[in-house]
């Protein structure tokens, strides 16, 4: 159910940028499966693909990290990386889907009340360039002019600088600007930058949205066109 804290400016919000995994795809089958993958050539016990939800959202170096147990072998974390990723490249694409909603909505979304275009664009902690390929695969590139991974700054979210660069780019102003995520990341993200923030209770990494409050919050990816009509 959509719940408004902040009602969202719609005829003022002139970029929109959306997280991926758990926003826009639903990827948590294939990344459990990658994870476990990676801990059976290392010899370790596989985890249950719910356990291994709540260590998404914050780069492949966290999930993997937190997935071996944080250790302090920082050899053995480069290397079940490296196995991870290598794995993870290949079956990117075996499960992961659009959530139902979306494809309705960024049609919507893509133009501003009065009619001009509203920019689009993805900011994901994913490596940029399986981001990149599962956006083209699944049809969901042609809605952003811009899309940026973990990789693509110095820093990643929560770190405000990709939003930044985002803001930069498409020449509007942080109170111009929505985030769209479902995760605490994703909301200290916006905060950081100035910009308002969009909660998907749907998401990979719902059970963090309470820690920092956003705007709105919603169930489904249909209810963001709802929450910019309010």
């Amino acid at each position: 159910m959509l719940e408004i804290r902040n009602a969202l400016p719609a005829e003022q919000i002139r970029l929109i940028v959306f997280d991926l995994d758990g926003t826009l795809i639903d990827s948590k089958k294939d990344l459990a499966t990658s994870v476990n993958a990676m801990l059976a050539q290392l010899g370790r016990q596989e985890l249950p693909e719910e356990i291994i939800a709540t260590y998404i959202g914050d780069g492949a170096g966290m999930l993997v990290r937190r997935a071996l147990g944080d250790p302090d072998d920082e050899a053995l974390v480069e290397d079940g990386l490296r196995r991870f990723l290598d794995y993870y490249r290949e079956h990117k694409l075996d499960h992961t889907y659009v959530y139902d909603g979306v494809f309705a909505s960024l049609e919507e979304l893509k133009t501003m009340p009065e009619g001009s275009p509203r920019r689009m664009a993805v900011l994901t902690n994913k490596p940029v360039n399986p981001a990149v390929a599962i956006c083209e695969a699944l049809g969901l590139s042609p809605y952003f002019f811009q899309i940026y991974g973990g990789n693509s700054f110095a820093t990643k979210k929560p770190d405000p600088e990709g939003l930044r660069t985002l803001i930069a780019e498409a020449g509007v102003k942080p109170q111009e600007t929505l985030m769209i995520g479902d995760s605490d990341v994703d909301i200290l993200t916006a905060r950081r930058a100035g910009a308002w923030a969009l909660g998907c209770r749907f998401g990979l990494s719902s059970h963090t949205l309470e820690s920092i409050p956003s705007d709105c919050l919603v169930d489904a990816a249909s209810e963001w066109t709802v929450a910019l009509q309010h």
